[in-house]
This record gives C-alpha cells, structure tokens and sequence, in this order.
C-alpha cells in the first residue's frame, strides 16, 4: 500500500538505519507502542533484527533526546512478538519507540548507587516528557495517531506476563493511540513499566509538564543507611564514556565510605592512646609514695657502686 505523509522524523539520525537489511510492511499508523530498552547506550537490537522505527537516547548534558530512526514511520519493524496463528503485532499500523533507560525499579536503584546517570521511565525529567510529547504531537499533526491511550501503565515487575492490562486480540485489532509493550497481545514484556503516559500526551497538545521536585533533605535512617554500609560503589561492568559521571546521592555514599575508613583508623588510634594511658596508671600505681628524689639518689648511688666494684683490682 502507498504511505502518505513525512516518513522521516525531523532531526532523527539514520546512522543505525535497517530499512534496507529487513524491509517490513508498508501500513497507515495509528497506534505508538512505546518501551523501553533496559540499557544505558544504544542498543545493535541484534544487527536490526529485533529493531524499533524508532531509538530515543538521553543526552543529560543538553537536556534532551537524541532520535535514531530505523526504518519509516509507516513501516513495521521488529521489536515484538508475533506468534503464527495469532493476531498481528510489528504489522498492525504500529509505530514502535525504544527508550533507552530502564522501568525497573531494582535495575534503577543499582544503576543509581553506582553512579550511572540513566532514564527511569516512571520518573522522567521534565525535558524528556517534553521530548516526548514533541514526538507525539508530530505524529499526531502528520499522520493522524490519535493523543490518547486510556489504558493502564503498571509498574514493573507486576507488568510482565500476564498482568491484567494485555489486550486482547479483538481489543488490540480496534486500539488506537499511545501504548506500551505490556499491553499488546502474545507479548509478556512488561515494559515501559509506570511511564507518565498522561503527562507525555499533555505536552503533545501543548500543555505545560511540571518539573520534576528537588531532592528532599535526606532523614537521619537514610544518613544511618548511607553512612554504615559497605561496598555501595562499583563500576558498573558495562561502563561507557556516557556514564562518566556521578549522582550527588553516590558522591555522599562515596564520602561516607571515606569517613567510615578515616572512622576507623580514629577508633583504632584513640584504642593504643587507651593502653598508653592504662600502662602509665599501672606504672604510678608499681611506684606508690615513693619520693621520686629519693629513688634518683638510690639510682644515682647504685650507678656510682657499679662503678666503684669496676674500679677494685684483682686480689
């Protein structure tokens, strides 16, 4: 079938294009299925071979999202499942986009103790719902995908598998608007888990998003837990130049290991001035009321009788 509109989403990179190595079908979307890639660099999706149209990849010193484009818009691709006998998934007018984070709440607290700056899909900064939200409205103004889901985003883990907002076959064959990979049949992903579908649709019909809270002041059960727990900071086994950097929460955990170290060699020191101190007492208790004049003039005159035996020559 003949597509109709722009194809190419403005400012997208097509440096990681798979068009051309698999072709898919040529459809009119009108469904957006939005995941996430569970990583912190671009992903090779296996040469192309499991690809999404679309990759948004965080660039935190900008405050923005860098687009790949893989194949068209109105193009399948290959980032779901679609099991033979069953309804179509990559084929039924679905335009897919990979976000490059993470909806795992344990993944998430592990890449941030280590330091790795990342995208957790139920928290997102207020540019990357802009960014977004940008990309919904295109697709709305040229292409007619409708600003709306109604549907539920779980949390992840409860959104793997079956979870109780997978649509079924008929619901997913009628479904236009925004969705997730949990919600698209003979799939069991569970991605992009809590995401702020609302808020994205919000700043696609031009509303204002409200930036994400400053960090609250941290309690003083969160100081305990910070400050007597050990091995808190590793470098993560994949790092790349683009996780160069520390949250403010990892720097504090790194500084309390220094202090807890320096701590320790304090409670050892403060230990060995405790021993001088007893071995000082123990030796002022062995002299008792002895005058110390006195035991000068008895050392004095043991030395002078040393020397005097010297001093007396053979019988």
């Amino acid at each position: 079938m003949a597509t109709s509109g722009p194809q190419r989403y403005p400012g997208a990179s097509t440096s990681y294009w798979y068009g051309s190595r698999y072709p898919g079908s040529a459809m009119e979307v009108n469904v957006i299925v939005w995941h996430s890639t569970e990583g912190t660099s671009l992903p090779t999706y296996g040469n192309g071979a499991s690809a999404p149209n679309f990759t948004a990849k965080p660039d935190f010193a900008a405050k923005r999202l860098v687009w790949y484009q893989h194949f068209d818009f109105d193009e399948s691709s290959r980032a779901l499942v679609n099991r033979a006998g069953g309804v179509e998934t990559n084929t039924l007018n679905a335009c897919q986009v990979e976000i490059v984070g993470t909806c795992d709440p344990t993944t998430h607290g592990k890449w941030e103790r280590a330091g790795y700056l990342h995208l957790y899909t139920p928290d997102l900064p207020s540019w990357a719902i802009r960014d977004l939200g940008a990309f919904a409205r295109w697709a709305h103004e040229q292409h007619g995908v409708p600003l709306t889901s109604g549907l539920a985003f779980k949390a992840y883990p409860s959104s793997y598998g079956t979870n109780g907002v997978r649509m079924s076959g008929p619901q997913w064959t009628a479904f236009k608007g925004h969705c997730g990979h949990q919600h698209v049949p003979e799939n069991d992903h569970g991605d992009p888990g809590a995401f702020p579908m609302a808020a994205v649709l919000t700043a696609a019909k031009g509303g204002t998003t409200p930036p994400r809270e400053d960090d609250v002041p941290l309690t003083k059960a969160d100081v305990n837990t910070i400050f007597n727990t050990d091995n808190v900071i590793a470098v993560p086994p994949d790092w790349s130049p683009d996780n160069a950097y520390w949250t403010a929460a990892s720097v504090l955990v790194d500084q309390g290991k220094r202090l807890r170290a320096l701590d320790k060699k304090l409670d050892a020191l403060t230990a060995a001035n405790t021993k001088l101190v007893d071995a000082v007492a123990q030796l002022a208790a062995g002299i008792g009321d002895l005058d110390p004049a006195s035991i000068v003039a008895e050392l004095r005159a043991a030395i002078e009788s040393i020397e005097i035996h010297l001093d007396v020559p053979d019988a």
